[in-house]
């Protein structure tokens, strides 16, 4: 049996989004900056692609920037916060310790420009505290950024609590939206600054979004054209776009339908994965995204689990994708306070709404077996 439960790094593309990627590879190929029919054609496709993103978020199309996915969006909306703060002159950022290191490492990087970060700590239950996000706030600060969830442990922000207080400090507030968007409502009201990434919500790799208030000038990370009304350069990537925009509406229509399935099936794995002695469930919280699970073993090298759990066919991670070959232990667990050895055990399971119960019966049966497996070794 082969079982994808690795939904956090990618998704499979739905069919829906295949075909219109398809189609709109093969008949809508021009240039929309071109002046000709077929041109100014693939302009009012794209203007529609636009439209059905800012529709399900609750923005303006004007607000909605192309880019090429997550990382860009996170880059390009932090640094031109901290620019536009800098022109005023507030250098100081508000984030937390487990955000995505496309956050973290351009905080390291403006860090080094001179700019003063603040990285609140994340308390065990993985929920950042609005109350501590304003206290963090003073006079210089530029911009808050916290994500809406977080992608190993899946649990949700206060992102509506803590942008009211950003709004009624003046503050710009921006959050990764990544994990977030296609899985729970996400509603721009109280955000300034959104990034999203269409692969995350059976959309294309290489494609997504940052959603920009109206009045924010964003900084362009790619010179050259004016595209995207000058703040994203580059020929759009249209059939990926209308992809995205396709598959965004599709998860948005079957959301609840989704959710119930995924966490039916969630909490079944939780209820026989805790049956395994040693066995720590990271954020038994209910504010969470339905489709993530989060286990970490005692006595368990998470790598070696993860070898047998894929010779068994379950593809599963420890943690983030983007870290994949670290032996590192989750910097996310860590943040929560979880010891080095313990995280070194992280078990990442992120399941989609095709999971059946014949699926869900096998991991739970195939990781139980493999833990004992690893841990007979240890008795010897």
């Amino acid at each position: 049996m082969n079982i994808y439960a690795d939904n956090a790094a990618t998704t499979r593309m739905s069919k829906k989004a295949l075909y219109e990627m398809n189609y709109h590879l093969e008949n809508s190929f021009a240039n929309p900056s071109s002046s000709y029919m077929m041109g100014q054609n693939a302009r009012r496709i794209l203007d529609k692609a636009r439209e059905d993103i800012a529709g399900v978020i609750g923005a303006s199309p004007r607000e909605i920037i192309f880019t090429s996915g997550g990382s860009e969006g996170d880059n390009q909306a932090i640094v031109s916060a901290a620019r536009l703060g800098a022109a005023s002159g507030k250098k100081h950022i508000v984030s937390s310790s487990f955000e995505h290191h496309a956050v973290l490492n351009t905080l390291k990087a403006l860090e080094k420009q001179g700019y003063e970060i603040t990285l609140l700590d994340v308390h065990p239950d993985g929920i950042v505290r609005p109350e501590e996000v304003e206290k963090a706030i003073k006079d210089s600060t530029a911009l808050v950024s916290i994500m809406y969830a977080n992608n190993e442990t899946g649990t949700l922000q206060p992102i509506d609590e803590i942008g009211k207080i950003c709004k009624k400090k003046g503050v710009l507030f921006h959050t990764d939206a990544v994990q977030a968007l296609g899985h729970v409502p996400v509603n721009v009201e109280n955000i300034d600054l959104l990034s999203a990434s269409a692969h995350k919500f059976h959309g294309p790799k290489g494609t997504g979004f940052l959603y920009a208030k109206k009045g924010i000038r964003l900084t362009s990370l790619i010179l050259g054209g004016a595209q995207e009304r000058g703040q994203r350069a580059g020929t759009e990537n249209l059939p990926a776009i209308c992809a995205m925009a396709c598959a965004l509406k599709e998860a948005a229509e079957n959301m609840e339908e989704s959710k119930e399935i995924m966490t039916k099936a969630r909490d079944l794995i939780i209820k026989g994965l805790s049956q395994i002695e040693g066995a720590n469930l990271n954020v038994d919280a209910k504010k969470r995204l339905p489709g993530h699970i989060n286990f970490s073993f005692e006595d368990i090298a998470g790598e070696s689990l993860l070898i047998l759990l894929d010779q068994k066919g379950i593809c599963a991670s420890s943690g983030s994708a983007c870290m994949s070959g670290s032996l590192d232990p989750s910097h996310v667990l860590l943040a929560m306070g979880q010891s080095p050895p313990l995280a070194s055990g992280a078990l990442r399971l992120t399941i989609g709404a095709d999971i059946t119960e014949e699926q869900t019966d096998y991991i739970i049966k195939t990781v139980k077996e493999t833990v004992e497996y690893l841990r007979s070794f240890k008795r010897k």
